[in-house]
């Protein structure tokens, strides 16, 4: 705040003083002013209303110290956008030391800001729900940001400088993101591993599949506008059809997109099945695409590519000249490592890549690899190949290769005993077999192998080329919004059953959700989850969707600093400082002492206590919680014996959920104070009575209570007279 001159500390104190006093009595003493919800406009017109009472120096000084308040939150509010790019370009070079030191920083002065402008919105809501009755709320929330000479607001300003300068020091403020070359080499066409491991039935059919497109029933079956079927084996000996749909409008070429997640070894089957039919293609082009789908570049390679030259020139004399070399002529084509941006403008730069392509000869194919099904159903004429992992005992095999160096024996029978209780951690992907058959090579000792086998997968020391390393590059290309949904999901434990609806409402929640227009955000949300779906991040099993453990793996690993889970006693003093969300598993072993123990780490946002809060021990923990932790925006608890009056200090809370019968009959007046409560289910409780002033809570979209449902915006269709016997019942309550 500006003053002039140079002041003490002790005499800021007094002036600070003084100014609160000053603001505080104003806004005080006035009875008739309309209700606003602009705090600052409230009381700058208290100040003016007033200013018989002081002289013009005095007045200009308060008018000061709100203006200055005022043009602070705005300044972060216009800043957050442009912090939040800058946390998604760090992300793309996070595994560069000098950025991982200053990125988790960077990102907690971030959270900051957020929380300071939600605090403030709730000061508004406030004025908006109590109007003249809230006459102090200005100078609470003037108190809880200047605190004698300091300031939050500027604090947090000068952070964000500070730190955002650092980092754009660093090169991250200039081009686009696109993966370092260290983490994602490019790939040739020659096999790394001249031997694959369990391969062998996928292999010898999509390469038989590929010779009889040469044959004469296969180019008739093709003019007719009919394509061949041939049955794959997965890995999990469930039958996958390969099939090639009529789209010759599109492309005359066959397309064969190749899908699993990162080190499941989708290179290495392209890789071998090139070099296995290249004899019998008159051409053929090997690209390695990444996450840069450029189509002059593009096409440039693929010219280079078969004639060994290299060629220069705008993008139609490169396409004729590629359109000239591969007409009539039967071409093979592999495009490796393809993303999302080859989908991008709508799908016209696939199109405009393709377009030379179209006079092939029949029976020409191209083979595309991808993590992504959103990127094989925009490209495909055939019917996906999914690899999943290798079956365990050829895993195996190739796990003691990688251990020992060889896989028919090994002279520590101890040690593979451990390498088998090791092996359930890979879930047959071929790279993690890689990486820790490496870690193990280095050390040969029980301790270490035991020490590995009790870590977790993303807490052990990996290289750039690593399995979680090469993961991580799937999260790294979310847009931001998804990175910040997908990350919150390293607060719950392997094997967790996602449900779509559920899981948007906690993202909504959480504020990870950009509104568009007047669309529900609800279903901004759901859309999210299905993106991530498409996107492979998370698969249906039998009618659920979960996270591949390999995949939960990593997304601990890039939530490390923001995300917890406590499932033994020995972990509390591993929880990260500012963590931000925390789930409690149930353990008998979790008493008060280490309960109340969180609320130490006050800038907590979500807590999950699965553990049941009845027993008349550890139940006043939830007051406590209350009290400290006053950032929380969403409470998820197994059951409580009932919520403390000090509720009322969780201003930020949007997500209340009580998920199982508890004793709970009612709710404290002060839990009306929640403006920003958004969802509240506690539907297993039998809730006796509401309090009178329920109707504050202005946010309210969905309750669940006493086998009652009402979710507001599904009202708006609903019978008026189902509406009204629902607001009869709450209105009972």
């Amino acid at each position: 705040i500006r003053r002039a001159g140079r002041r003490s500390p002790g005499q800021r104190r007094n002036l600070q003083i003084r100014v609160t006093m000053s603001i505080s009595g104003t806004i005080g003493v006035i009875s008739g002013i309309n209700e606003c919800v602009n705090l600052f406009q409230w009381a700058r017109s208290s100040i003016s209303s007033l200013h018989s009472r002081w002289s013009g120096k005095q007045e200009q000084n308060l008018q000061d110290e709100v203006l200055h308040l005022q043009s602070g939150l705005q300044c972060l509010s216009d800043t957050l956008p442009a912090m939040y790019n800058l946390i998604d370009r760090a992300e793309w070079r996070s595994h560069k030391h000098c950025v991982a030191e200053l990125l988790p920083k960077f990102s907690d002065a971030v959270y900051d800001a957020e929380d300071i402008l939600d605090e403030f919105r709730w000061y508004e809501q406030k004025v908006t729900v109590e109007g003249i009755a809230s006459q102090s709320a200005f100078i609470d929330f003037f108190n809880c940001v200047i605190q004698g000479s300091f300031n939050k607001v500027k604090d947090i300003q000068k952070r964000l400088e500070n730190l955002s300068n650092l980092l754009e020091k660093m090169g991250l403020g200039e081009a686009t993101p696109r993966f370092d070359k260290s983490v994602r080499p490019e790939t040739s066409s020659f096999p790394i591993e001249t031997i694959m491991f369990g391969r062998d039935q996928e292999l010898t059919q999509v390469i038989e599949l590929l010779v009889v497109r040469e044959g004469d029933s296969t180019t008739k079956a093709h003019s007719k506008g009919k394509r061949e079927c041939r049955t794959i084996n997965s890995s999990k000996r469930t039958l996958a059809t390969i099939n090639h749909v009529c789209n010759e409008q599109e492309n005359g070429l066959a397309v064969l997109p190749i899908v699993g997640i990162g080190g499941v070894g989708k290179t290495t089957m392209a890789q071998h099945i090139y070099q296995q039919v290249k004899p019998h293609f008159k051409k053929t082009i090997w690209l390695s695409v990444s996450d840069d789908f450029d189509v002059k570049r593009l096409t440039k390679e693929a010219l280079q590519s078969i004639s060994g030259e290299e060629s220069t020139g705008q993008l139609d004399s490169l396409q004729h000249a590629l359109h000239k070399t591969v007409c009539q002529k039967k071409l093979l084509i592999v495009l490796d490592d393809l993303w999302d941006d080859a989908l991008k403008e709508n799908g016209q730069s696939w199109k405009r890549f393709c377009a030379p392509l179209k006079n092939v000869r029949k029976g020409s194919i191209m083979l595309v690899t991808t993590r992504s099904q959103k990127v094989a159903d925009g490209v495909r004429t055939m019917k996906t190949l999914k690899l999943n992992g290798l079956k365990d005992d050829v895993f195996w095999n190739f796990f003691k290769l990688c251990m020992f160096g060889s896989e028919r024996f090994s002279n520590d029978h101890e040690l593979e005993q451990i390498g088998r209780s090791i092996l359930p951690k890979l879930k047959g992907s071929p790279l993690a077999a890689k990486t820790l058959g490496r870690l193990l090579r280095m050390n040969r000792h029980t301790t270490y192998w035991n020490n590995v086998l009790e870590s977790e997968l993303w807490e052990l020391r990996q290289q750039e080329d690593d399995i979680l390393p090469a993961l991580r590059l799937s999260y790294m290309y979310l847009p931001f919004y998804l990175k910040r949904c997908f990350s919150l999901c390293g607060v719950y434990p392997k094997d967790h059953e996602f449900e779509k609806d559920y899981l948007a409402e906690i993202w909504v929640a959480e504020g990870f959700v950009e509104p568009q227009g007047d669309i529900p955000i609800q279903d901004i949300a759901s859309q999210y989850f299905e993106d991530l779906v498409s996107r492979s991040f998370f698969q249906k099993v039998h009618g659920a969707y979960v996270i591949h453990d390999l995949l939960h793996d990593m997304v601990q690993m890039v939530s490390k600093n923001d995300c917890f889970i406590l499932k033994n006693v020995n972990e509390f003093q591993k929880i990260p400082k500012n963590v931000r969300h925390l789930s409690v598993l149930s353990n008998p072993k979790f008493d008060y002492s280490k309960l109340l123990s969180l609320c130490k780490h006050e800038k907590l946002r979500t807590l999950i206590c699965n553990m049941p809060l009845e027993d008349k021990v550890v139940a006043p923990v939830m007051d406590h919680w209350c009290t400290e932790l006053g950032r929380m925006r969403v409470i998820i608890c197994a059951s409580t014996t009932g919520l403390p009056g000090s509720v009322c200090n969780l201003k930020h809370l949007r997500y209340l959920e009580i998920s199982r019968a508890s004793p709970l009959k009612s709710l404290p007046s002060t839990f009306c104070c929640l403006y920003n409560l958004q969802i509240l289910y506690i539907g297993e409780c039998k809730i006796e009575s509401l309090p009178s002033d329920f109707d504050k809570l202005i946010s309210l979209r969905r309750i669940e209570l006493c086998g009652f449902r009402y979710y507001l915006e599904y009202q708006l269709n609903c019978d008026a007279l189902e509406a009204e016997q629902k607001k009869r019942y709450l209105h009972g309550l």
